[in-house]
């Protein structure tokens, strides 16, 4: 039986449900804790897809051809910015996807390498 990328669980990992019900759990406690600031959160692309999942209203297959069109930039942000609207107190709206022009602004290149091992192999 072939599950797909959403649901597929690696030994010893997480499938993307898994993480969005991590998210969710996060995205409850910010709320609460941290009302009305701004919030920064840095993470690796499946959290980056997973956040827009959530914070977008996606369906999976919205998503998963998000994630079809590209891997996630280094350094790349996303951002939403809050609305106030009549029918709910806030709002999020997507603002940035991948945006990466800070780095191409300063003459630094996005890596596309793998990230080189700190210390010696054993």
């Amino acid at each position: 039986m072939h599950v797909g990328k959403f649901y597929f669980r690696p030994p010893g990992g997480e499938s993307w449900c898994d993480v969005i019900l991590r998210l969710r759990s996060m995205l409850e406690m910010v709320t609460r804790e941290y009302a009305g600031c701004r919030v920064l959160v840095v993470a690796h692309q499946v959290i980056v897809n997973c956040m827009r999942y959530l914070l977008e209203h996606m369906d999976k297959k919205q998503i998963l051809d998000i994630d079809r069109q590209g891997d996630v930039p280094n350094c790349g942000i996303t951002a939403y910015r809050a609305l106030r609207r009549r029918d709910v107190d806030e709002a999020l709206q997507l603002e940035l996807a991948n945006f990466v022009a800070p780095l191409r602004e300063a003459a630094m290149p996005v890596t596309t390498a793998a990230d080189q091992a700190v210390a010696p192999e054993p």
